[in-house]
């Protein structure tokens, strides 16, 4: 049967977006090429026509500008309609890439949410509280064992009114305790002597003296 009939190609891989693309830039590359040619053709005949003067000859080379540039048209209206064609299919490569890569992120989220349900349903929030609960026993527990090292024995018991009481009398002493001796006998020390030397005079008490402030005794 395969003899008479012939037997079945075997079926390639669909076409996609990115090699119709590809497939048309090239297309739109090779008319850009030809309408090159063509431009470079149309500036040698209107040279001629330049040189040329009215009559057949330079109609004849207008004609065949005319058919070049009538070719071009052609062309230009060819590569805007592959250009056209591009972009659209690149807008649709675009919406379909920015789909995927939305699924791709839903499915990222739905796994992630399936393993942190997983997760959560290891942790205990009533193990979390008992583990507080006994860490907040343990420094209550720590702070009485440094209250305990730190208690004073051996001391005698003194009343806590007769502190008091002896507290105030230390301030007074404190208060009381300056000496001011030295005031009185800075008051009663003799005076420093006055005058020119071996000048006799009187001092405050109507003493004669001499100069250094002694007391002089008349002579009888």
């Amino acid at each position: 049967m395969n003899r008479i009939f012939g037997s079945s190609k075997p079926k390639g891989p669909p076409p996609n977006l990115t090699d119709c693309i590809g497939t048309v830039d090239s297309r739109t590359e090779s008319i850009d090429k030809k309408i090159s040619k063509l431009d470079a053709e149309l500036v040698k005949y209107k040279d001629q026509m330049k040189k040329m003067k009215d009559g057949p000859s330079k109609n004849m080379v207008k004609q065949r500008a005319m058919r070049i540039l009538k070719q071009k048209k052609a062309y230009e209206n060819q590569r805007d309609g592959l250009a056209q064609q591009s972009f659209n299919m690149e807008q649709a490569n675009y919406t379909i890439q920015n789909l995927k890569d939305t699924k791709t992120t839903v499915d990222a989220m739905k796994t992630g949410l399936k393993e942190m349900k997983k997760a959560y349903k290891k942790v205990d929030i009533n193990k979390i509280e008992d583990i507080q609960d006994q860490l907040e026993d343990m420094m209550e527990d720590a702070n009485d064992i440094q209250d305990a090292l730190g208690r004073s024995y051996g001391t005698p018991d003194i009343d806590e009114a007769d502190l008091e009481a002896e507290l105030d009398a230390l301030g007074d002493e404190l208060l009381f305790d300056d000496d001011s001796t030295y005031l009185d006998e800075a008051s009663t020390a003799p005076s420093i002597p006055e005058g020119i030397p071996g000048d006799k005079s009187t001092n405050r008490d109507g003493v004669l003296v001499d100069e250094f402030g002694l007391p002089q005794i008349p002579a009888s």
